[in-house]
């Protein structure tokens, strides 16, 4: 009890209410994807999200002023985080086209550790053998939950998603190596010119006309993530990392709400044993951690 309300205390409850909209946003966002994901291919779900959400970025950026510091850009990173950002997106609308918001969370939420993972021979960061169980805890959690069968980890969309992770972890290790140099805004603005620009052209191929009743969803994609954004960064830049970051895992309680209300379906109890180890680990990790990464979202 005193160790949640030593939490409360550094993380204030305005960063927290902050990272729990933008949980939520992120969660409205990607229940989007999902949608989007059976009349539309993965490339162009990918290309509308950068296109849609870059005038709102402008926007952002000139009503502060700030169009200065984004010239100020490690361009070779930055393009490497566009290549992992629109590599990601695909892999995620894939994977959640095929499976349930809660079974790709729970892969999603493997993350973390490999940002922990990674962030020893790219960071030069120490890993206590600690974490190194933790991380090993989390992957048996991911494979509990998606056991090897033609019905989970083996299959191609359980592959997606964990592909997803793995590239969501690299970004958020470029995200900050890129951060020691390059404001956020510049962060924010280039993934997303890489997004619409990148994805757009390797889309025209495959591109299917938009329909009229999809509009609102295209909007809604596009609103959800911005607001999703700007809540996060609100919510880390008002209140310390390690007692924050916990309250990204309200996002499996989010994702149980729209399966089930939206698409009729609930996880099974493998689902929710792996989800619990890899919430756990990864609460563990956060415990001991005072730096959190963070990268573009899915």
């Amino acid at each position: 009890m005193q160790s949640f309300l030593q939490r409360l205390q550094h993380g204030n409850p305005r960063s927290i209410t902050a990272m729990l909209l933008a949980v939520m946003l992120f969660s409205v966002m990607d229940s989007l994807i999902k949608a989007l994901s059976t009349h539309y291919p993965p490339l162009q779900v990918a290309a509308m999200r950068g296109a849609l959400t870059l005038p709102l970025i402008a926007l952002w950026i000139q009503l502060r002023g700030a169009w200065g510091e984004v010239w100020r850009a490690r361009w070779p990173l930055h393009f490497l985080r566009g290549a992992l950002v629109i590599t990601m997106l695909v892999l995620f609308t894939y994977g959640v086209r095929h499976l349930p918001l809660t079974n790709a969370y729970t892969i999603m939420f493997f993350a973390p550790l490999l940002i922990t993972l990674l962030a020893w021979p790219v960071l030069g960061e120490r890993v206590p053998r600690a974490h190194w169980w933790a991380i090993i805890g989390g992957l048996v959690g991911v494979l509990v939950a998606l056991r090897p069968s033609a019905e989970g980890f083996a299959s191609w969309a359980g592959l997606a998603v964990l592909g997803c992770a793995v590239c969501y972890a690299v970004s958020a290790v470029v995200t900050r190596l890129c951060s020691r140099t390059d404001s956020k805004d510049s962060l924010v603005l280039w993934v997303m010119v890489i997004l619409a620009v990148g994805a757009g052209a390797m889309a025209i191929p495959q591109w299917r006309p938009l329909q009229a009743d999809h509009l609102w969803f295209w909007l809604g994609l596009a609103a959800s993530g911005f607001g999703a954004q700007l809540a996060i960064t609100e919510a880390f830049r008002h209140g310390q990392a390690s007692a924050v970051a916990p309250f990204e895992y309200t996002a499996l309680g989010w994702s149980l709400g729209i399966d089930w209300v939206v698409w009729q379906v609930l996880p099974d109890s493998y689902t929710l044993l792996g989800a619990a180890i890899v919430v756990g680990s990864g609460l563990y990790v956060l415990r001991h951690e005072q730096v959190h990464a963070t990268a573009e979202h899915p």
